[in-house]
């Protein structure tokens, strides 16, 4: 499958009459577009035989002093999951740190692990995101840094079982890195009672104690598209003058992953300006088709490196990939 381009996307914000398609008013929306991979093969794949031999993907991505720092998931032959640190001065080539930076030591993350990180830089401080997962829930965590390698746990933030529509686990924090409305917001994954699993959104003043800001999935599945059975969150989305920017990963009936968009406004982040109907990035290659979990690529990092923007993806829970895309609105970040 090729890419979509989405070079400008018109939203109707009026209403629509089926006679004339009557256009009250609209807006232009210059969301990600012309997606490429910049590495037909894969940027990091696993190696040796102890904490990163299985897999190495789903990774975090920042740009700090200069440097791209990618937080990836790594996992073993037992399948426990640590998180990796690797560095690049291009964005493309990157060094490894010979040992994980986070490792399951907590109740709620023994025996399974720490996966899937997102990283948002509030002040002087990082915030890491992950799943801690001990073989019998999954569960939406905090940790925070000084400089990316040393973490402090601050616990699991969305307890599973728990929320006004999920019943299950909880994932995929994604932070908004700014007050709204003099609060932080989340968006995250839970599963409904159809036990499908789609988005919600909660808010903290302090990112320690979250609340649910809706009742229902505030991005919730389409049966018979891309997205209609795993709605995700992809990185932390960006805030451009025209809306809450967020790039989430999508499941079909038969669990093929896919990349869409999805826009906020940037003054009530439970308010949908727009979202793809098509998906943006699709899995292509053989590595992205075969591996731990088939047919995924899964975006998780984002880093600005010029006018352009690099997106880090998981390929079939093995390798990482990279893409990129551009955004051409003023001021984003």
């Amino acid at each position: 499958m090729g890419f979509l381009s989405l070079r400008t996307i018109a939203f109707c914000l009026g209403a629509l009459s089926f006679g004339g398609l009557a256009l009250e008013q609209k807006t232009q929306y210059e969301l990600f577009h012309d997606w490429k991979r910049l590495r037909t093969e894969p940027i990091l794949s696993p190696q040796g035989s102890a904490w990163e031999s299985a897999g190495t993907f789903n990774p975090a991505a920042m740009v700090r002093d200069g440097k791209f720092v990618m937080l990836y998931r790594a996992q073993d032959n037992a399948g426990t999951s640590r998180l990796g640190y690797a560095e690049s001065s291009d964005g493309l080539h990157f060094n490894r740190r010979p040992a994980p930076v986070l490792s399951p030591e907590a109740d709620y993350e023994k025996d399974g692990g720490v996966e899937d990180p997102r990283l948002v830089q509030i002040g002087g401080t990082y915030y890491l995101t992950y799943t801690g997962y001990n073989k019998r829930d999954a569960q939406l965590c905090l940790a925070e840094s000084k400089d990316l390698i040393h973490w402090k746990r601050l616990g699991v933030i969305l307890p599973a079982y728990k929320g006004n529509w999920n019943r299950a686990w909880t994932k995929s924090g994604a932070i908004v890195a700014e007050r709204i409305a003099g609060k932080y917001w989340m968006y995250w994954l839970g599963t409904a009672a159809d036990k499908t699993d789609q988005m919600g959104i909660s808010s903290s003043t302090d990112l320690l104690d979250w609340h649910e800001e809706t009742d229902t999935p505030v991005l919730p599945r389409r049966p018979g598209k891309f997205d209609s059975r795993v709605v995700e969150p992809g990185p932390p989305p960006i805030v451009t003058p025209q809306g809450i920017v967020l790039v989430y990963n999508g499941a079909d009936d038969k669990l093929v992953y896919r990349a869409g968009i999805a826009v906020f406004d940037r003054r009530d982040p439970r308010k949908l300006l727009y979202r793809s109907d098509e998906p943006v990035f699709a899995p292509e290659h053989e590595w992205e088709r075969v591996g731990q979990v088939p047919n995924v690529v899964f975006v998780e990092g984002m880093a600005r490196k010029g006018g352009d923007w690099l997106f880090y993806y998981g390929g079939a829970d093995k390798y990482v990939g990279i893409a990129t895309a551009k955004l051409e609105v003023p001021h984003a970040r």
